[in-house]
């Protein structure tokens, strides 16, 4: 992404003093740099293990280097509610476990031989040790939430893991009928990707000891930026070189996603017979694929998408705007920003 800011009225200085929202991820990061790498210990101690075939995959796994959205999400979070305490690293770890525990089991489901340019766990060590692994992920975070009552804390991070599996079921089931409207694909993303977004703005508060209704709302905005991510996810299917994903992979794997929703939804009935046929064979041609773009972008498709992500990204910033000005605050609001323009 362009190193730039956007400049922006301050709503907490009464609509006077201009304030620069950083969108670069750099200055996104800086009011919890600190944070982040206090979390950088805990992390490796909350994966730490006497087992020497666990530890290779746990030394390979902390070599890779992330953008740790999902920590700087339950940083930010808490400094907008309050300060961060050991609750909140223990928070961001239960997160960050869960999250890679999850991943790992997907690129086993995936077959996935690499993930973010590195080979995957299971393409490096088989299926078998993936599995355990990501299960030894899974039982370090369940342990350290109970180890200090956490309840919570894993309550809401285990209703999130509870979300992410329905999602992924009723996008499979969905993905072999083709019957998918708008109103479930909100339903789908909002449980496979908004639910560990909003579990991680929710557990910053939790960790900050903000009041329940606090939380309620960092819950809802978190929810409501899961799901302009994802849409900004599901926009790279149609172009974007440097996003790091094949472009056609969701209409590849059947994937329904909210820019082809809606350029059915306007399309005559022969149109939509021949996207609905294309989407079901299971070898498509560049042919194929140059044909539905097309035709997603001829019924404003893609421009509807970016509308829906924009209104969502403006609902999160609303909640946003409710807290006390800061440089959490502002960071957040740039990582909101971050999440809608980025590249990948």
């Amino acid at each position: 992404m362009s190193q730039q800011t956007v400049t922006v009225v301050d709503s907490a200085s009464n609509g006077v003093t201009p304030r620069a929202i950083p969108t670069t991820l750099a200055a996104i990061r800086a009011p919890v740099e600190a944070d982040l790498k206090e979390f950088k210990r805990y992390f490796r101690g909350a994966m730490r293990t006497d087992v020497r075939l666990l530890d290779r995959v746990v030394q390979y796994v902390l070599r890779q280097k992330g953008k740790r959205l999902r920590p700087i999400l339950v940083f930010l979070s808490a400094r907008m509610c309050g300060d961060v305490t050991e609750r909140t690293h223990r928070g961001a770890a239960l997160v960050e476990l869960l999250h890679s525990a999850t991943l790992i089991h997907d690129d086993v489901v995936d077959e996935a031989e690499k993930r973010r340019g590195l080979f995957s766990i299971n393409a490096l060590w088989k299926n078998k040790v993936a599995v355990l692994f990501g299960d030894f992920l899974l039982s370090r975070g369940l342990l350290l939430a109970l180890k200090y009552d956490d309840y919570e804390l894993l309550h809401t991070m285990s209703d999130a893991v509870r979300r992410m599996a329905e999602g992924e079921l009723l996008q499979i089931e969905k993905s072999r009928r083709l019957d998918i409207d708008e109103e479930t694909y909100f339903r789908i993303i909002s449980d496979k990707t908004a639910s560990l977004i909003s579990a991680c703005t929710a557990s910053g508060a939790i960790g900050a000891g903000a009041p329940a209704e606090t939380t309620k709302r960092m819950k809802e905005m978190g929810e409501k930026l899961g799901l302009a991510f994802q849409i900004r996810d599901d926009l790279f299917d149609f172009g974007g070189a440097h996003s790091g994903k094949p472009v056609g992979i969701d209409l590849k794997e059947k994937k329904m996603t909210l820019p082809v929703i809606h350029a059915l939804g306007r399309a005559g009935r022969s149109e939509r017979r021949r996207v609905i046929s294309i989407f079901r064979r299971d070898g498509k041609t560049d042919r194929d694929l140059h044909y539905v773009f097309d035709f997603v972008r001829n019924f404003g498709g893609i421009e509807y998408a970016h509308d829906r992500m924009r209104e969502l990204a403006n609902e999160a910033r609303s909640i946003v705007d409710m807290f006390p000005e800061s440089d959490s605050r502002r960071s957040m609001t740039g990582l909101i920003e971050y999440t809608i323009n980025r590249t990948r």
